[in-house]
């Protein structure tokens, strides 16, 4: 994949993460409304491809205020992830040569790989991960929609050691898928349908899209560096 489609992608998958995200504040305050409109309308220009630039650094504008809205990123490590994306494809946009264009999108190829490694490694440390008892309380006492019959599995303490050990072991290896595309590809499928299954079950359709939309940063990182 070559810079300029890679980057495009993001701007695209980015951009339908950002509208479905404002979708859900049509009906909020009306504080909530003057911020979240604008922000779907830019969005939309953004997946367009029409005057990306400024779509883009109005989203970033638009990203500040709803940080001061909220006192932080009220949704956690997903509007984190949005907001790098967004700051790295901004940066892209003004750089004054190639070199530093990829430097800044590269960065999001890598801060992408830490967000997984660092994630496990935060999971391996904790011993409530180690001995599956972590998973258990999610899916006994998480204040998420789970499904009644699935807060039986907290009931399964050897399904979830397996579990909550495979999903460490994922993401601690996660930065070995650069060595090869295969691998990356194979990677990617498994940590994209990681975040579908935390959407399915648990509601977090957010963290799918968000972090979707820097897959693409990786693939070209992969090919850019390794020579995959």
């Amino acid at each position: 994949m070559t810079y300029v489609d890679a980057v495009r992608l993001t701007e695209i998958l980015l951009g339908l993460a950002c509208v479905q995200q404002s979708l859900e504040h049509l009906v909020a305050p009306r504080d909530e409304r003057l911020l979240h409109v604008p922000r779907l309308v830019l969005a939309l220009l953004l997946v367009a491809g029409w005057h990306s630039t400024a779509a883009a650094w109005g989203m970033l504008g638009v990203g500040v205020g709803l940080l001061y809205r909220f006192d932080g990123p009220y949704n956690g490590g997903c509007d984190r992830m949005s907001l790098l994306v967004l700051s790295c494809l901004c940066v892209t946009k003004v750089a004054p040569t190639p070199l530093l264009q990829e430097a800044s999108y590269g960065y999001l190829a890598a801060q992408l790989v830490l967000s997984y490694f660092i994630s496990g490694w935060v999971k391996v440390m904790n011993p409530a991960w180690r001995r599956g008892e972590a998973l258990a309380d999610v899916f006994a006492y998480s204040a998420y929609p789970v499904a009644e019959r699935l807060r039986g599995w907290a009931q399964s303490p050897r399904l979830l050691f397996v579990m909550g050990w495979a999903v460490m072991g994922f993401e601690l290896a996660f930065p070995l898928a650069l060595l090869n595309p295969v691998l990356l590809a194979v990677a990617l499928v498994i940590a994209a349908g990681f975040h579908a299954a935390n959407a399915c079950l648990f509601g977090l359709n957010r963290f799918l899209w968000a972090w979707l939309s820097a897959y693409p940063a990786l693939w070209w990182f992969q090919g850019r560096v390794f020579g995959g």
